[in-house]
């Protein structure tokens, strides 16, 4: 592949991909970034977890995950809790509210996705798919 098209290439990709995080954060009326509604959805897949092995599995730093995990727990989001056995671990877990707040996230962002593809024809949408599929391999 030529080096100037794939330039294009990425440069248009992070162009979209950060024109559609400045449309969800506009759109979303939480006061949460990206990386916290990451968190929320981790938690909520995985369960009470370590901040370590979170911000491993996330590809955070340990302070950005702390930083992360200050907010949702001040909205109660989320909440800390210590194990049983070994009170040196803390979990960090979600909260009822922390789950309403990541499906209205997940709802608004499959919204924003779904009028930025309906510009795509449907024969453009079955060959990004096609890419998608490819390049997740």
């Amino acid at each position: 592949m030529e080096e100037q098209t794939l330039f294009e290439l990425i440069h248009n990709m992070d162009k979209f991909t950060n024109q559609l995080i400045i449309q969800w954060n506009k759109t979303f009326s939480e006061d949460l970034g990206i990386s916290h509604v990451l968190v929320l959805g981790h938690l909520n897949q995985h369960g009470k977890s370590r901040p370590s092995d979170i911000a491993r599995i996330l590809g955070l730093t340990p302070p950005t995950l702390s930083y992360l995990s200050e907010k949702l727990v001040a909205k109660k989001l989320a909440v800390r809790t210590v194990d049983e056995s070994d009170r040196r671990i803390v979990y960090l877990g979600i909260t009822d509210k922390g789950a309403e707040v990541l499906n209205r996230a997940s709802l608004e962002g499959q919204r924003l996705r779904t009028n930025l593809f309906e510009k795509l024809t449907e024969q453009e949408r079955a060959q990004l798919a096609n890419l998608y599929k490819k390049l997740n391999k």
